[in-house]
């Protein structure tokens, strides 16, 4: 028999990217839905329109009125917001949630969290107040966000007292200046890590890599052992990594979703 599989928000690269996953496998019946209109109309047949968005009272309410319409047996979120609200609210949707626990999204959702809780474990960037900045440039990023969007690279200290009038929550970072790599990871729901795979971040558009290939790299893998450990994450999940000045991977986020660029994996 086959499961019905909604995809939400379902026009994003992730969307677009689970669509191409499983839209020809015999197994799944796909359905997509948006709050916008966007290209997930223009490729899922079955497309639903006009949800509310994530962070409106009624969201919860709204998707699960889709689920009952359309028998959705499973719910795959491809964006980091709705990623964490529906681990947050698995008890209250009429059906399964693809992703990890509601703990490990809400670490995954803040930079800031993320850093602390993984410090030890993997190298992660130095944080620092507009005090202690001890040279330039550094990296300004908001704790919770994607896709790039609200990062800048601040060269001087009017640059960070600007970006701060703006957004008083950004994380004042060390700047990166290497290469950057993704890192697409499986988890089964035993704990187990079944697969780890690199690929350098040559060119990005919108936070979406648009140009990459495979590297190897064996901190690649012991990264994602130390992570996993740390973290229980369940299914796909990948991380971010970018050389410091030395050369040495440093740790830039994680996320327990699809990514947009692992159609390489795939």
């Amino acid at each position: 028999m086959q499961k019905n599989v909604l995809v939400f928000p379902c026009g994003t690269e992730i969307g677009l990217e689970l669509y191409r996953s499983l839209a020809f496998s015999m197994h799944f019946n796909i359905y997509g839905a948006s709050s916008v209109a966007d290209h997930g109309a223009f490729v899922y047949e079955n497309y639903i329109g006009g949800l509310p968005f994530v962070d409106e009272d009624n969201f919860i309410g709204k998707l699960n009125e889709v689920v009952d319409q359309y028998s959705i047996d499973f719910i795959i979120p491809a964006n980091d917001l709705v990623v964490l609200k529906c681990a947050q609210n698995r008890d209250k949707l009429h059906c399964e949630v693809i992703t990890s626990s509601a703990s490990v999204c809400e670490i995954a959702c803040s930079k800031r969290n993320t850093y602390e809780v993984l410090d030890g474990v993997v190298p992660v960037p130095k944080m620092y107040t507009l005090e202690t900045i001890p040279a330039y440039p550094v990296f300004l990023k908001p704790d919770v966000g994607h896709s790039a969007h609200g990062c800048s690279l601040a060269k001087t200290k009017e640059d960070v007292e600007y970006a701060f009038k703006q957004d008083p929550s950004l994380l004042i970072l060390e700047y990166l200046p290497g290469k950057e790599y993704t890192v697409d990871c499986f988890t089964d729901f035993n704990g187990n890590l079944l697969y780890v795979n690199g690929r350098e971040r040559e060119r990005t558009l919108n936070g979406i890599s648009a140009h990459s290939f495979p590297v190897n790299r064996p901190e690649f893998e012991d990264y994602a052992k130390g992570i996993s450990q740390k973290l229980q994450f369940d299914g796909m999940w990948f991380f971010q990594v970018k050389e410091d000045v030395k050369g040495q991977l440093v740790l830039m986020e994680i996320a327990p979703r699809c990514a947009g660029t692992m159609d390489l994996t795939r």
